[in-house]
């Protein structure tokens, strides 16, 4: 299978918060830019995969800003790693005032995607070939976030993670 750039999984979402989509603050709830992550996260597992994709884990959101209600919120998803059958994809989420048209990254997160059949029985995606110097750091950090996951989860002996091992070395 031919690896493909990070670059041709690129997903760009960019919406408008409005009132209904806004808690008592009058900020974006957090289920709700949950699920415009997903979606962007989702585009992006599929373009790469070339399959449909099944969400497998939110392994990490960071919700470092409130999203005011009238702002432009762009989400930006690409597949940072692909594994045998699953796919890492990292987000990150910028807010713009259109007032002023100043622009500020206020959250990111990590998704995991699976490429499944028509069947739901899981297929092989391509290899992931990172480009520039973010795409080749979220790569490496991928195979410790993926080591850390299954060590967590009882699934990986943690002498076998031999990548969370060199961070002690």
């Amino acid at each position: 299978m031919k690896a493909k750039k990070p670059s041709q999984s690129l997903t760009i979402l960019t919406d408008l918060v409005l009132p209904g989509e806004t808690n008592p603050l009058d900020s974006l709830f957090g289920g709700e830019l949950l699920a415009r992550m997903d979606r962007a996260c989702s585009i992006a597992a599929q373009r790469h995969s070339q399959s449909i994709v099944v969400t497998a884990s939110v392994n990490h959101v960071a919700f470092n800003k409130a999203v005011p209600v009238g702002s432009v919120v762009t989400i930006q998803a690409k597949v940072s790693r692909a594994f045998r059958t699953s796919m890492e994809v990292y987000i990150d989420v910028w807010t713009e005032c259109l007032k002023t048209g100043d622009k500020e990254k206020v959250n990111e997160g990590i998704y995991t995607f699976v490429a499944v059949d028509e069947h739901g029985t899981p297929k092989l995606v391509p290899p992931i070939q990172p480009e520039t110097p973010l795409e080749k750091e979220r790569f490496e950090a991928a195979l410790r976030r993926k080591q850390l996951s299954l060590v967590l989860s009882g699934r990986m002996n943690p002498k076998e993670a031999t990548e969370l091992k060199k961070l002690f070395d």
